[in-house]
């Protein structure tokens, strides 16, 4: 079932996102040649717990990181490492999410280490416009699949690989609840939405095959090109007019 939340509610998780984009925003300095991603986890979890909250991801079903650090060709749940080391070129999404007074913010961004490719960096570009053009979806009345429906519509014109096995998701006191929010999909399909649903949208856009595999440690989950795979991901309410980011800094 699909829960509304009240305008407490929104507010806590409106919270959770304001302390998850200050993270962001100081991680995204970090985001250099030299530094593991080991490090980037270890600068996460201290600064979050300093804001008084706590890292969604540390110990979720077993996840022993407070960031999944994804290089190049690993599409999501990258593990922190100090083996794992940023090079120049590299393309590295952080995804995360942050615990506040018992409700969840979530929210991912790829990040170019340093000078990368054109191609990488166009690949970067359509991922996070997809998410946007997804957004204008987010409205009431419209269903969950009509956002589905206009990602897949703007990234398919470019030949990249719409990963299948992996979506956005409601969001709330749990990380992960409905509805499902594909990256691919025909319009008019699914729940409706209605104002105070919150849910994640979050496009992962491949250069190559949309096809994925999990590896041996059960969490990393690679391209089967080994090709690049980029993320971008935000939390939403949905409002009487549209919808709000949530992990985003504080309107004044």
């Amino acid at each position: 079932m699909i829960q509304i939340k009240s305008q407490r509610e929104i507010e806590l998780m409106r919270e959770a996102g304001h302390i998850l984009e200050l993270t962001r925003q100081m991680l995204a300095e970090h985001v250099k040649p030299g530094i593991s991603t080991l490090q980037l986890d270890e600068l996460a979890y201290n600064f979050i717990q300093n804001l008084g909250a706590t890292p969604s991801f540390k110990g979720y079903h077993g996840f022993p990181g407070s960031l999944c650090t994804s290089i190049n060709e690993v599409v999501v749940h990258g593990i922190p490492s100090a083996k794992d080391i940023l090079k120049e070129g590299d393309i590295i999404t952080l995804d995360f999410g942050v615990n506040y007074k018992g409700y969840h913010a979530d929210s991912a961004t790829t990040y170019a280490v340093g000078q990368i490719s054109p191609d990488i960096e166009k690949l970067l570009k359509v991922t996070e416009e997809a998410l946007y053009v997804g957004l204008e979806q987010a409205k009431p009345g419209n269903h969950v699949s009509d956002i589905s429906f206009a990602i897949e519509s703007f990234v398919k014109p470019y030949g990249y690989g719409i990963v299948e096995e992996f979506t956005g998701h409601g969001i709330g006191r749990e990380l992960h609840e409905e509805p499902f929010v594909p990256n691919f999909g025909k319009p008019n399909q699914g729940p409706i939405l209605k104002p105070g649903m919150t849910f994640c949208v979050e496009p992962m856009v491949n250069l190559g095959t949309k096809r994925v595999k999990v590896l041996s440690d059960n969490w990393t989950t690679v391209t089967t090109d080994r090709k690049p795979s980029a993320h971008f991901e935000h939390m939403i309410v949905i409002t009487d007019t549209g919808y709000d980011i949530l992990t985003t800094l504080k309107k004044e």
